[in-house]
């Protein structure tokens, strides 16, 4: 009778115990999506996707990229040029839940490759209320949208955006603490041009902006964030991203170029073809054209934005940027957000960063 007793306390010990776990496997939250959704979903998932422009990048962001299960095959294009991925390159071996890239944007994704790899969670961004419910509706999991703002940039939404991802990954310190590093370089690069004279500051211009695909010179930001992040003194105005005509450069006639190397190899072939026009710019003239890195590929590539505004303000105030040393800086900050310091790698791609054109190295007057 006694061993029938503990055979029995036993079992319900153990029964006790995976329910247990079972009911903590199946704990539940709830969170209101970028999109102003209300939704239930399973607290600490341990499988995700992301769907859609920078979507995994803030997941790689939060150090959660363990947790994914399948990535879009635009994530595996040109694996050298961006920082999220350089740094974790064993995501290559992921299978596929989709193409993903420009054209898949605000469209009902692969349903089936995403089904196929069974995550718990499904984060996407820059899809409509109405899509995303469909879409939820259809594969019975929660999907949780995220947003970076206006396409093309990012503003405080990214930062709504990591505390909801955070939530739900039980990542709520690394979020904050993301928050804070991207607002304190911001301010520690707008500390540094406090109060310098409008008139004195070099007249600018930065063209070859990556803008849904490759462009060449014509191609430039209004507010293009490494600019306006040392309050350099852009040619360009208006809102957003602009094509300007060559007529139109040459009547700015810049003190300073910028090229982003989304879009350098069309200006080398270009500049191969039509000399002349660049010949005539002060900036060519003068060689005081940099390249900057391309930070917009697949959304807002971050930790670029500072890297880039770091070499933007030694070049523009090189004295109040003399402690700057942009490897160490470069590797600080890609550090901190990808895991990895990747500067190595991405001067090996681009060059070395804020450097003079290579091809104009040795021509024109000497500094």
């Amino acid at each position: 009778m006694r061993r029938v007793f503990q055979i029995s306390f036993v079992l319900i010990l153990v029964l006790s115990l995976l329910g247990m776990s079972y009911g903590e496997a199946r704990k539940e939250i709830h969170v209101r999506d970028m999109t102003g959704r209300e939704v239930t979903v399973p607290q600490d998932p341990a499988r995700i996707v992301c769907i859609g422009p920078g979507t995994l990048r803030l997941i790689v962001y939060l150090g959660a990229k363990d947790r994914v299960v399948g990535v879009e095959d635009i994530e595996k294009r040109f694996p050298d040029s961006r920082p999220y991925w350089i740094a974790n390159p064993d995501m290559e071996r992921l299978p596929s839940i989709g193409p993903g890239g420009v054209s898949s944007i605000d469209k009902m994704p692969d349903l089936e490759a995403i089904l196929a790899v069974h995550p718990d969670v499904v984060f996407i961004s820059y899809i409509e209320k109405k899509k995303v419910d469909i879409l939820q509706s259809r594969i019975a999991i929660p999907v949780i949208v995220l947003s970076y703002g206006v396409f093309g940039s990012f503003n405080d939404v990214l930062y709504d955006s990591l505390r909801v991802a955070g939530r739900i990954l039980s990542a709520q310190k690394r979020a904050e603490a993301l928050i804070r590093y991207i607002r304190h370089a911001k301010q520690d690069l707008l500390k540094r041009v406090r109060d310098y004279p409008e008139h004195k500051k070099p007249r600018v211009y930065v063209g070859c902006v990556g803008f849904r695909g490759m462009h060449g010179i014509g191609s430039t930001e209004a507010g293009y964030a490494p600019l306006e992040w040392v309050r350099a003194r852009n040619l360009a105005r208006g809102k957003g991203h602009l094509f300007v005509g060559k007529e139109k450069i040459l009547s700015w006639n810049p003190d300073i170029i910028f090229i982003d190397g989304c879009g350098e190899g069309i200006l080398k072939e270009d500049y191969e073809r039509r000399s002349e026009f660049y010949h005539a710019l002060k900036a060519f003239q003068n060689r005081k054209v940099y390249s900057l890195y391309p930070f917009n590929w697949y959304m807002t590539n971050i930790g670029t934005v500072i890297c880039d505004a770091y070499a933007v303000g030694k070049i523009l105030y090189p004295i109040r940027f003399s402690d700057v040393d942009l490897k160490v800086k470069a590797d600080e900050v890609y550090g901190f957000l990808v895991g990895r310091p990747i500067y190595g790698a991405m001067c090996k791609k681009y060059g070395r960063l804020g450097q003079i054109l290579p091809y104009l190295e040795g021509s024109g007057p000497k500094d």
